[in-house]
């Protein structure tokens, strides 16, 4: 499906050729209608400077400084970020500069408590910072990744493998992880790390420019373009932090509890609440045929007090995950796991108590934040529901 994009008029940004060379460029980031990032950057030699801002989820400001190696990796990072709403003051401002080597990183993380130094040795492993939703430094990990496959003349569908550090987190908590660039084709290549749950799809140019990113197969389902002409980074800045002022500073997909009662059963179901921001959600945000989380982040879990069959599942009162798998023509699958606890992605169909199918409708009304209810009948019998965007599903629920 060809999808387009109103671009807001804070951005001034034009699409750029695959073939165009630019000192100055930029990127913008979006998850659905909305803008989560912004990114200017200017190269001169072996030197980027970036300025950026993103909501994921609080408004930060950054500033970087990259200088680059001769394999196209980056050399050394210095990077100032501006978090105007962070919970906790100390948070508030900080600045991180990281020195790489073949061998080894050194960190040095300055906030509000003082600094704070990290050492990893890294034997000769490519090894970048990654910042949720900076495809400046994607950028770079990308090419550096492409310019050693070809170093090492890898056979085609070889990976490259690299370590990424986390500049916004605490190092102590955020070691280093794992991933790899992986290219598909002379323009595609997919990236993987631990950070990202499921695989994002890269489109590039000839000198290994990143023009494109699509999430869409992975946690983070956002959709990056590169411009042309650097955007306005203070007035993506404003626009942010007005609409953080007007709805608080949230995680993107916020976490609720949906509760009810059929008689004497009690029940409640705890899921995060993805927003539907203009997206084609059926066999787009969540794929025909493929098991879904029934929600974002962690797992969904439901609780009931009582016996009970669940779209005639049996089950006995206590805690269990709810999955769901759409299909095209407006099915879809309800499973019910006794696994709890663990993150959306982490599904084990060894867990698994019983499948059902669910009955398929629609809302009165599109609904634009994916709610989950339990609505009684009578003092045996109601249903457990699940409404998003045009569809709504539902599963009967009958108390033992």
């Amino acid at each position: 499906m060809r999808r387009s994009h109103a671009v807001l008029p804070f951005l001034l940004a034009a699409a750029c050729g695959g073939d165009r060379a630019s000192d100055r460029y930029g990127f913008v980031t979006r998850l659905g209608r909305d803008t989560v990032a912004v990114e200017r950057v200017e190269r001169h030699g072996d030197t980027l400077t970036i300025d950026a801002v993103d909501r994921w989820p609080f408004v930060r400001r950054r500033h970087a400084t990259v200088v680059l190696a001769a394999d196209a990796s980056i050399r050394r990072l210095a990077m100032d970020v501006t978090t105007p709403n962070a919970p906790r003051p100390t948070d508030r401002a900080r600045r991180i500069t990281a020195d790489i080597t073949p061998d080894s990183v050194h960190v040095v993380l300055h906030d509000g408590n003082g600094d704070h130094p990290f050492a990893w040795g890294v034997a000769g492993v490519l090894t970048l910072p990654h910042v949720p939703q900076s495809y400046a430094l994607a950028e770079r990990y990308i090419a550096a990744a492409l310019a050693r496959g070809r170093a090492m003349k890898l056979a085609a569908g070889d990976s490259v493998p690299l370590h990424q550090f986390y500049p916004d987190f605490d190092a102590a908590h955020f070691p280093l992880h794992d991933g790899y660039v992986h290219p598909v084709s002379a323009t595609k290549v997919e990236l993987w790390h631990d950070w990202l749950s499921g695989i994002g799809e890269a489109t590039v140019d000839s000198a290994d420019r990143l023009l494109a990113y699509s999430g869409q197969q992975s946690t983070y389902k956002v959709e990056m373009q590169r411009v042309a002409t650097p955007p306005d980074v203070d007035a993506a800045q404003r626009g942010m932090l007005a609409g953080e002022q007007a709805t608080g500073a949230s995680q993107l997909s916020v976490r609720d509890t949906a509760r009810g009662t059929i008689g004497a059963a009690t029940f409640s179901v705890d899921y995060g609440r993805p927003l539907a921001r203009g997206r084609t959600l059926l066999g787009d945000v969540i794929r025909y045929d493929y098991v879904w989380r029934t929600g974002a982040n962690a797992a969904t879990q439901f609780t009931t007090s009582r016996a009970i069959t669940l779209a005639g599942i049996p089950l006995a009162a206590g805690t269990y995950t709810l999955w769901t798998v759409p299909h095209a023509g407006g099915r879809a699958d309800l499973i019910v796991n006794r696994e709890t606890g663990q993150w959306g992605t982490n599904y084990d169909d060894a867990h698994d108590i019983g499948t059902a199918p669910l009955v398929s409708g629609a809302p009165p009304a599109p609904v634009e934040k994916f709610t989950i209810a339990i609505e009684p009948a009578d003092a045996t019998h109601g249903a457990l529901t699940l409404a998003w965007g045009t569809f709504k599903w539902t599963a009967p629920i009958v108390v033992k």
